[in-house]
């Protein structure tokens, strides 16, 4: 039986989102339940519908909550380095650990997704972006201010890589490849890619 009145909305909005993220960082994607979250958090699953609209809605809240702890890790390893390609390396280290430390929670960014024709909402887009705009910063710190616009783009391309690299080293595609550094190669592969940049090609 759900409890009425017990938390404001507010309250309640907290409760779910901590509680689902509980739940899908134990679980994972596949398995995630938002009928189970209400069971844990002790409200209907309907009391889910009238907090956030849509069991979407909360999946995206929920992994907003993902994408907040990411930047917050990020920036913390990117804090204890000062030189430009140590940061590089920091930066790609750390992608590489999130993705580890939290496995079903990283995976959900990418296995979730909205229904055809429906977009994010503009807070997860922007948490998004803070992710981008980080990546975009460390690599425009590193090139010449004669080609510092192909950052952006160039960012695009090498979080592309990197993230290959770290989701076939997640699901052993590497190992059947007999990769058997994937963050190393990750590293290489980036700072082949900066090097080109640099000299223009």
């Amino acid at each position: 039986m759900g409890r009425r009145s017990d938390h404001s909305r507010e309250e309640l909005r907290e409760l779910f989102v901590a509680q689902g993220h509980a739940l899908l960082s134990e679980v994972g994607f596949v398995r995630f339940s938002a009928r189970e979250v209400a069971k844990q958090v002790g409200y209907s699953v309907g009391t889910i519908y009238n907090v956030f609209g849509s069991l979407d809605a909360l999946m995206v809240e929920v992994n907003g909550r993902t994408l907040d702890m990411w930047i917050a890790f990020l920036e913390a390893r990117l804090s204890a380095c000062e030189d430009g390609a140590a940061r590089l390396d920091a930066a790609i280290g750390a992608y590489f650990d999130f993705a580890l430390g939290h496995r079903h929670a990283w995976t959900a960014l990418y296995d979730f997704r909205l229904p055809d024709g429906s977009e994010s909402p503009a807070f997860y887009r922007e948490k998004v972006a803070t992710i981008t705009g980080v990546i975009v910063r460390e690599i425009a710190a590193v090139l010449p201010v004669s080609v510092r616009e192909r950052a952006v783009p160039l960012a695009r391309s090498l979080l592309a890589s990197v993230h290959g690299h770290c989701f076939f080293a997640l699901n052993g595609t590497f190992a059947m490849l007999g990769e058997d550094d994937p963050l190393a190669a990750a590293k290489a592969r980036v700072a082949d890619s900066v090097a080109c940049a640099i000299s223009g090609r």
